[in-house]
């Protein structure tokens, strides 16, 4: 019985964090081992924020290797840079022509993106969710994972796919967002004000690329308050996420002794992030040494890429040639 088709993709932009890891690649991990999976280096999306490439290889190059290193295996999933597959861009231009101006301005990415580069409002911007749907529907993905600030996006390629169904014939199955729902970990910024960042407020960000040293200042410069004021209180969001953190990368025994320190309105916040930074250090410096290595290896970041691409091109054939043959575009 075939598996039902995930994708999902990561733009090449600033520095994989704990959010990035804890919050969609560790399920990717997971995920390549149950469905048929598909995870691409997005480095066409990068072009309507990013529009300076002289960075654009050695950025792909270091998230393949992040990524590599955090579990990811070429021979469970198809792992690919977006613009090696230019079928990706004739579906896209053929959905552009079911995509509306008034629709597409109405996307909250748009507006968000309008008011942080008011300077290059360009027309990939605008239809970035086509796009994002020429993405999805190239490979026949049924099964997305997506944030909140996603779904949007993933409502509109249902609605492109529906649309190009209703013209032309059924030939684009539509894609629903995905996840493992309670398995899903939202990780804030270290001083609680929203998620981390790939690059705003670095300082309140832990990066998978981060030397020991900074990941301990970084910690013990994380927002801490005088502790409960009565046994067993509400923790804030910040205090949440420190346990959360710890949780994630301290042995459990200990992670429960902080824990119990705060039920009992004990807790001593500098021993805890002490703690919390060693353990910090011990979890990310496998990944960060695996990944300089892997993107230092440009032969084997060769293969992988080419493996990717061939591999992810041939779905990808298949699907134009389903759609031109519905959109009568095959002429021979």
């Amino acid at each position: 019985m075939a598996k039902e088709i995930v994708l999902s993709g990561i733009r090449p932009t600033g520095f994989l964090h704990l959010g990035n890891y804890f919050g969609a690649v560790q399920n990717y991990v997971r995920m390549q081992y149950e469905y048929d999976c598909y995870f691409f280096v997005a480095d066409l999306h990068s072009l309507t924020t990013h529009p300076d490439t002289k960075s654009l290889r050695q950025n792909v190059h270091r998230l393949l290797g992040e990524l590599l290193a955090s579990g990811l295996d070429p021979d469970q999933a198809v792992i690919y840079v977006q613009s090696d597959v230019p079928e990706i861009a004739e579906l896209y231009l053929y959905l552009n022509m079911l995509a509306y101006k008034g629709e597409l301005e109405k996307t909250v990415t748009f507006k968000d993106k309008v008011r942080q580069q008011p300077q290059n409002i360009n027309a990939g911007l605008l239809t970035y969710p086509v796009l994002q749907a020429a993405d999805i529907l190239i490979h026949r993905a049924v099964k997305v994972p997506v944030g909140k600030d996603q779904e949007q996006h993933l409502e509109m390629a249902r609605n492109f796919a529906e649309r190009f169904n209703h013209r032309y014939g059924e030939v684009l199955p539509l894609p629903y967002p995905f996840n493992y729902g309670a398995s899903l970990t939202k990780i804030l910024s270290l001083d609680g004000n929203g998620k981390m960042s790939k690059s705003e407020n670095q300082m309140v960000t832990i990066y998978l690329a981060d030397e020991d040293d900074l990941i301990r200042k970084k910690i013990m410069k994380a927002k801490t308050d005088s502790g409960p004021a009565v046994p067993g209180m509400p923790k804030p969001d910040y205090i949440e996420n420190l346990f959360t953190l710890m949780q994630l990368v301290s042995p459990a025994e200990t992670a429960s002794a902080y824990l119990q320190d705060y039920e009992n309105g004990a807790i001593r916040y500098g021993d805890m992030k002490k703690q919390l930074a060693e353990d910090m250090v011990a979890y990310i410096k496998p990944i960060r040494e695996k990944a300089k290595s892997i993107e230092n290896d440009k032969e084997y970041l060769t293969y992988i890429i080419e493996k990717g691409g061939e591999k992810a091109r041939a779905n990808a054939v298949e699907t134009i040639k389903l759609v031109r043959k519905a959109m009568h575009l095959d002429y021979v």
